[in-house]
């Protein structure tokens, strides 16, 4: 089945919790803090895998999550790390990560960092000091990054065939590569692309084969809307037109159809090398339309037949020539270009009151409240010294806290006290 869309929640690895332990060897009496830090949570990667031409596997688990780290132990033992995990799609994805475009995987064996692990916790036996020598403060590990991911597909091929349904393009995909497509004599037979990969006089190049467009494709009418994307990285397209009358339909408005599609879907389309081929020229009604085809249009064109192979190697030879031509425009340069980031300066914390509750909020202060383990004294009050000396209780007081007032941190309350 082909799936070229998919959305997936990521959640990288938590790091583990930091060891409280002192050594207790007989002949040592003071033996001090030996707890390990916690291991580092996996991360999660995208790696563009050329053998992949589907997203199908990540429509059917949406929700996936790296291993944690382990808790340090005792002697100075740190955690195991957390496995990473990496997620292999196809070549051409673009990656939306939290709705905003993060990455364009073109190139095989590109390998990209989406979601970070948390850190593992310290244990005690960071916290030593000269004048803490025996410190009971150990961290939790830090939580991994999560995000909602969005994956659209765009199939990386340097010839993409269009035309109306029935126009021959799947006969002439499997004339020309060892494609086997779906062929059928009524429209609509190919309900996804299909890829080819073409070796004609020693130059290799893929073809992909776009389901049948139809008028109004561009307002989301028929399957034309949804592929068409998938030609947007190819530097030739092949326009199909079946010279036949098939239906009854005029050959010269069926050329005009599809070219006024491409026109509305994307400016960029038409300035790709088009090359204008006349199929089925094998059926009987077939030189009548031709004759009626060349009175509208001046342009260069093609005359083949899929079927018999008339005139594929003639085909084959002018496809080859424009794709060693430059293009007006980069390949790439129709696709939204992914943004440089600007990073913009915040302060540790910002506090805002609601409903009589003073809301303390920050990255810093929601991360030190995260890994804070509130059942020890000390840890507890390392946390309170931290946020003084970062300004939090001069910034509570000036917005008008009293004795007693409520402190909100992340999902935790705390009592404000001098």
């Amino acid at each position: 089945m082909f799936i070229d869309k998919a959305k997936v929640f990521l959640t990288a690895g938590r790091g583990g919790d930091g060891c409280i332990s002192f050594r207790r060897e007989k002949y040592v009496p003071y033996g001090g803090p030996n707890g390990g830090n916690g291991g580092k949570g996996g991360d999660i990667y995208f790696e563009a895998d050329p053998h992949k031409t589907t997203l199908l596997d990540l429509s059917y688990k949406t929700e996936i999550k790296a291993p944690d780290g382990n808790k340090g132990m005792n002697n100075d033992k740190f955690g195991r790390y957390g496995g990473d995990l990496t997620i292999k799609i196809p070549c051409g994805s673009l990656v939306f990560k939290n709705g905003e475009l993060f990455a364009d995987l073109k190139t095989a064996g590109e390998k990209l960092l989406i979601v970070k692990g948390g850190r593992g916790g310290r244990g005690n036996a960071s916290f030593k000091t000269n004048k803490y020598t025996a410190p009971r403060i150990a961290e939790k590990g830090e939580p991994g990054e999560s995000a909602q991911i969005n994956l659209e597909l765009h199939l990386i091929a340097d010839v993409g065939f269009v035309g109306l349904p029935n126009a021959g393009k799947s006969t002439l995909l499997s004339r020309i590569s060892a494609a086997k497509p779906k062929i059928a004599d009524y429209p609509f037979t190919t309900l996804a692309p299909n890829l080819g990969i073409v070796n004609h006089k020693g130059r290799n190049f893929t073809a992909a084969d776009i389901p049948g467009i139809i008028e109004g494709a561009h307002f989301g009418k028929g399957l034309g809307l949804e592929f068409l994307r998938h030609i947007r990285r190819t530097k030739v397209l092949i326009h199909i037109i079946d010279v036949s009358g098939f239906d009854g339909k005029n050959p010269y408005k069926n050329y005009q159809i599809i070219n006024n599609e491409l026109k509305r879907y994307s400016k960029y389309l038409v300035k790709k090398h088009l090359i204008i081929v006349l199929n089925k020229i094998d059926l009987p009604d077939s030189k009548k339309h031709i004759v009626n085809f060349k009175k509208h249009i001046k342009k260069k064109f093609i005359m083949i037949s899929a079927v018999t192979g008339e005139n594929i190697d003639k085909l084959l030879d002018e496809t080859v020539k424009f794709l060693d031509k430059p293009l007006k425009i980069a390949p790439e340069e129709e696709l939204e270009i992914v943004p440089i980031k600007n990073y913009i300066y915040e302060p540790d914390f910002k506090i805002s009151k609601k409903q009589g509750v003073f809301i303390v909020s920050g990255a810093k202060v929601e991360k030190l409240t995260l890994m804070t383990k509130f059942g020890e004294d000390d840890a507890l009050r390392r946390y309170q010294n931290i946020l003084k000396k970062m300004g939090v209780e001069t910034e509570l007081i000036k917005k008008g806290i009293k004795v007693g007032g409520i402190v909100r941190i992340g999902g935790f309350e705390f009592v404000f006290e001098k």
